[in-house]
């Protein structure tokens, strides 16, 4: 049995499970939230993950319509067919995703999703707002744990290179998953830690094969925000932690100032799952964004 958000009712949530003909596959989303609402927000979560991890935050957004697709070679939708995972690939599969399922909707990346997501509103991504969430905003090796970095970059090629069998079960180690688990975790709330481990316990096992995996990650950690900053002319929305490991505060304050129009929202005692640890917090930022009254830039 699921172990169940502390703060967020997620479990009130029922999502509609979909399908579209996308780039050649299927790619599979869910849709949640009235289907008549003012509103729509394309939601893309990040790396390993699949639709579940922003949940918490969808679940905080009532009366707006959420469309969640699960990432190509993650959760329920298959690798493309005949193409490598990277940047081009994805930003190319969520340009045409989004005109195909809900032309004109707001785009929301959080993490390996955000440098998806602003590869494609810089690439001619048509969305009236784009927001933001643990923006991946400099180069991951500059980050606070460069040296985790690198060991992750070790572990995805060793997993790459072992034979199909020995490579997928390393790869999947539950093991390996909760030390990534607890690295990321900042609340020091028991019930909500449990929560967080037992989501990543869940779903990031969920990918299709090593070499989707790899490919993703390779992607993940060769791009960020900041290469394509500058070439998004629509308001933007960052949210940041002030305790995230992969991209420091610092960095997500220069990260804004590269964009034409943005606001960077800061959220305190939290690292790199501002979904998990402080979805109310998320939420409110993103309700003051889609506000018709929100003008602020930053």
């Amino acid at each position: 049995m699921p172990v169940p958000h502390p703060t967020a009712p997620v479990a009130a949530l029922r999502p509609v499970r979909r399908e579209a003909a996308v780039a050649g596959g299927t790619t599979v989303f869910w849709e949640y939230g009235p289907a008549d609402a003012p509103e729509t927000i394309v939601a893309v979560h990040g790396f390993r993950g699949d639709h579940h991890g922003l949940e918490p935050v969808v679940a905080l957004l009532p009366g707006i319509r959420i469309i969640s697709p699960d990432l190509p070679g993650f959760g329920e939708t298959a690798p493309l067919p005949g193409r490598a995972h990277d940047l081009e690939a994805y930003a190319s599969w969520l340009t045409e995703f989004v005109s195909v399922v809900t032309p004109g909707a707001i785009v929301l990346g959080h993490s390996f999703g955000s440098i998806v997501s602003a590869a494609a509103v810089a690439g001619g991504l048509q969305t009236p707002r784009l927001v933001l969430v643990n923006p991946i905003g400099a180069p991951a090796l500059e980050g606070p744990r460069g040296i985790m970095t690198r060991l992750a970059i070790f572990y995805y090629w060793a997993g790459a290179r072992l034979p199909d069998k020995l490579g997928t079960a390393v790869l999947r180690n539950g093991l390996v998953v909760r030390v990534m688990s607890v690295t990321m975790a900042k609340t020091g709330d028991k019930a909500l830690r449990r929560f967080i481990h037992d989501q990543h316990d869940t779903y990031f096992a969920g990918f299709a094969d090593r070499d989707v995996l790899h490919d993703a990650f390779v992607t993940s950690v060769s791009h960020d925000v900041s290469e394509y900053a500058a070439s998004i002319r629509v308001p933007t929305l960052l949210i940041a932690a002030d305790k995230d490991d992969i991209t420091p505060i610092e960095a997500e304050r220069r990260l804004a100032r590269l964009f034409p129009e943005a606001r960077l929202v800061e959220i305190a005692d939290v690292g790199h799952l501002i979904h998990y640890e402080k979805p109310a917090e998320a939420a409110a930022a993103i309700t003051r964004f889609l506000e018709p009254s929100a003008t602020d830039t930053h």
